[in-house]
């Protein structure tokens, strides 16, 4: 059973356009939302930890989910799996809202579940020169590991046209503004319509 004034925003981009960071923002403004954490098969980040960041779990373990029935999306990016597990999704949406931190194809696998009320928003740099610059920037990953997600932008931007909203992320706080806004909007209609 859902509570009907909470919603789900779904934040997918290519590698490096500060999704992540924004999605963070957004949970410390607004302690109704919670981040959906994801299962991976990758390994962790030196500043990542089980539980908040992704559930690190084995292939194997992860396989078992899947033939389970127990993720409402999930997909292999990069040589690992990703996904979103029903129980998490089910149990938060009851109490808060959530956002979702996942890429095109989860997106698209999310839409097909009647159920979930989903705002869609997609972000963009200006240009892949700018990408490539964010990419080594953040150092997070091996030279290899920026080529790859550089090379899969291509793939990544086709799907722009799945989402309700396509924003250029210029300046990480005007963007932040004008997600804010477009959350705010979905909260209020939310509210109106059941109050």
């Amino acid at each position: 059973m859902t509570n009907d004034k909470n919603i789900m925003v779904i934040l997918s981009s290519p590698s490096g356009v500060g999704k992540t960071t924004i999605t963070k923002k957004i949970q410390q403004k607004y302690p109704s939302f919670k981040i959906s954490v994801s299962h991976t098969t990758r390994k962790p980040r030196s500043n990542e930890v089980n539980g908040v960041d992704y559930y690190f779990v084995s292939a194997k373990e992860f396989e078992e989910l899947i033939n389970k029935n127990k993720f409402y999306e999930y997909a292999k990016i990069f040589g690992n799996y990703y996904g979103t597990l029903k129980k998490n999704v089910d149990d938060a949406i009851k109490k808060n809202d959530i956002i979702f931190d996942i890429d095109w194809q989860g997106t698209k696998k999310l839409s097909q579940f009647g159920n979930l009320k989903l705002i869609k928003l997609y972000l963009i740099t200006e240009n892949k020169i700018e990408l490539k610059k964010r990419l080594i920037k953040r150092n997070l990953d091996s030279k290899q590991e920026v080529e790859k997600r550089f090379k899969s932008f291509e793939e990544d931007v086709k799907h722009w046209y799945d989402y309700d909203y396509v924003i250029i992320n210029k300046n990480l706080d005007n963007c932040f503004k004008q997600i804010e806004k477009i959350i705010l909007k979905h909260k209020e209609k939310k509210i109106y319509l059941t109050s």
